[in-house]
């Protein structure tokens, strides 16, 4: 493609020679020689200073927001973050064949997302968008990605505020559409759960009347979005409840793996072994299923996919750690939801000793100081047999638990009480919000 071509779409002012480029990039730490580089500005940042390191690391061409004077080809906009969104826009207009799934919801996203195309790559090529690329800018970069090879394409998409899913899915165009669930995260910008599921069903808002709406049935909401998506198709799935596709024989392991027999409009299946842990993995499976089931495979490529999918780094992930304990990983992020789901599953390991490690829980709104006790209730009704608060706010966890709550401000007191805690018959859970970063106490314990 070349620069004068991005200048006529974008509408925008141009400097510089006429180039091809082979790649679009916004970060010169990983951009390929030939690339268009977009100088996108944030808060902490402003790319337009890294615009020599671009044209030093074989950039062809830069989309800016303010001339710089460096000798590369600059595409003038009035906003580079709105340009990469309309350039990811005409890409997946252009490749039309693709069918495109998106994933939403306040948990599992990434691991349905991973649960998906395990399925559908056994019948082509599928583009997925990286780790949890879920905002305007990761999901516009996935989107450029996506060519007439790939017969699917399977991306996530996250929001903090009303109309942000909205805005996500009409540059997406999704031919299936997936609600996880809604649950009690981003409160700041949603005040409330209900303003969390209306949020999450602006996916079934903008799909056309010919594509598909995949429902979690066992979600209070269900019958809501059932409403948003009016005449459109309805594929349902649940645990619990009569939907198009079921599960039964549900059981979890010892070691915390859940197995049931997927039931499907066409069959079912013999057992299937999860290597995620967690029963609430059952439902992101099924979603999964779901979405095979309206592409038409086979019960056996569909069971055969959800059982070679892996746990996603960071999320509820079995290690061994210091003195032989084992150290569950869920240290990506965290929400009310996702901690409950993930005490339950250190629950399961009810003849080791339990022990809790929690970040804060972030962008509660007002509900914050509530649900760090309830998180805090929850894990001693659970059986956990002690609790490490690390931030301001697990100070409430701590209170509700009771004795054996431990609170600490610094993460290496905090590892170096737990350390003595710890033995071949413990199973640690880590978890906390990003901005925690309670993936440095994983990685102490596990020597890494």
């Amino acid at each position: 493609m070349k620069l004068s071509q991005v200048v006529q779409k974008l509408d925008a002012k141009f400097r510089g020679k006429d180039r091809d480029f082979k790649y679009i990039s916004i970060d010169t730490r990983t951009m390929k020689p030939g690339s268009l580089f977009i100088a996108l500005k944030g808060p902490r940042f402003d790319a337009h200073d890294f615009i020599q390191l671009a044209l030093e690391r074989g950039a062809v061409g830069a989309i800016v927001s303010r001339w710089v004077t460096v000798p590369l080809s600059q595409i003038f906009v009035n906003n580079t973050h709105t340009a990469l969104m309309q350039l990811a826009n005409y890409q997946r207009n252009k490749v039309k064949k693709t069918t495109i799934v998106a994933v939403t919801g306040s948990c599992g996203k990434t691991t349905t997302k991973v649960l998906i195309s395990n399925i559908l790559s056994q019948k082509g090529n599928v583009l997925t968008s990286d780790g949890n690329f879920n905002n305007s800018i990761g999901l516009s970069i996935t989107l450029l990605n996506l060519h007439t090879k790939h017969k699917y394409a399977v991306v996530e998409l996250g929001a903090s505020r009303p109309e942000e899913i909205s805005r996500l899915a009409r540059i997406t165009k999704p031919n299936i559409a997936i609600v996880t669930n809604a649950g009690l995260a981003h409160l700041e910008g949603f005040n409330n759960i209900e303003g969390v599921a209306k949020a999450k069903g602006e996916i079934y808002q903008e799909l056309s009347l010919n594509q598909i709406a995949i429902v979690n049935n066992d979600d209070p909401f269900a019958n809501f979005w059932k409403k948003i998506i009016s005449t459109r198709r309805i594929i349902t799935f649940s645990c619990n409840d009569k939907a198009d596709v079921t599960a039964k024989n549900i059981s979890v392991n010892f070691k915390g793996y859940p197995n049931f027999r997927l039931i499907l409009p066409n069959g079912e299946t013999d057992i299937i072994q999860l290597s995620l842990l967690g029963r609430h993995n059952i439902t992101n499976a099924l979603a999964a299923a779901a979405v095979a089931c309206v592409e038409n495979f086979s019960i056996t490529t569909i069971k055969f996919g959800l059982e070679n999918t892996i746990a996603v780094n960071r999320r509820l992930v079995s290690l061994k750690g210091y003195r032989g304990a084992t150290i569950i990983d869920d240290s990506y992020n965290a929400n009310p939801l996702s901690v409950s789901s993930a005490i339950d599953v250190l629950s399961t390991f009810h003849k080791c000793r339990l022990i809790l490690v929690l970040g804060d829980m972030q962008e509660l709104g007002d509900e914050k100081n509530r649900l760090h006790c309830y998180v805090g209730k929850k894990a001693f009704q659970s059986g956990v047999h002690e609790l490490f608060c690390y931030g301001l706010l697990t100070r409430y966890a701590a209170k509700t638990f009771g004795d054996h709550a431990y609170y600490f401000n610094d993460q290496k007191a905090l590892l170096t009480v737990l350390k003595d805690h710890l033995d071949k018959n413990t199973v640690v859970l880590v978890k906390g919000s990003f901005s925690m970063n309670m993936g440095k106490i994983v990685d102490e314990l596990i020597g890494k």
